[in-house]
């Protein structure tokens, strides 16, 4: 993939957009068997060499409350996604999310990225919000 443009089709071939701008596309990812709903965020990232990146990301829950020290053992085990924080809807929340430039992304890992992170962040909500679906 060369573009933000090749993401969005792939995606758009796939699921309905909740959001669609020129940067960002969100849609609701269907997981544990069609029960629940995860909402994914793809949106291009440039480095400081120009270099572009499509960051993959999930909302979790909200920071208040959280304890920085579980997070940060989550992100020490993981292999694909990490967690970060960034606003929504005005407040902070924490995100699991993917960073890939796009000459090392294709169709199939971009599939792959996306049933990989949408179901942990599911898993991750659970955890954090005693079985809720907030997101």
């Amino acid at each position: 993939m060369h573009s933000f443009e090749e993401v969005r089709s792939t995606i758009q071939a796939r699921q309905s957009l909740r959001i669609n701008d020129p940067y960002l596309v969100c849609f609701d990812l269907a997981v544990d068997g069609g029960k629940r709903y995860q909402g994914m965020y793809l949106a291009e990232l440039e480095g400081d060499d120009g270099r572009k990146y499509l960051r993959i990301s999930t909302p979790i829950g909200p920071v208040t409350g959280m304890e920085a020290r579980r997070c940060l053992r989550f992100n020490w085990e993981q292999r694909v996604g990490f967690l970060a924080v960034g606003d929504l809807d005005g407040a902070p929340y924490l995100h699991l999310c993917e960073n890939r430039p796009y000459e090392l992304l294709d169709e199939k890992e971009l599939v792959r990225l996306i049933d990989e992170i949408g179901p942990l962040g599911d898993r991750l909500e659970k955890a954090m919000s005693s079985g809720g679906d907030t997101l």
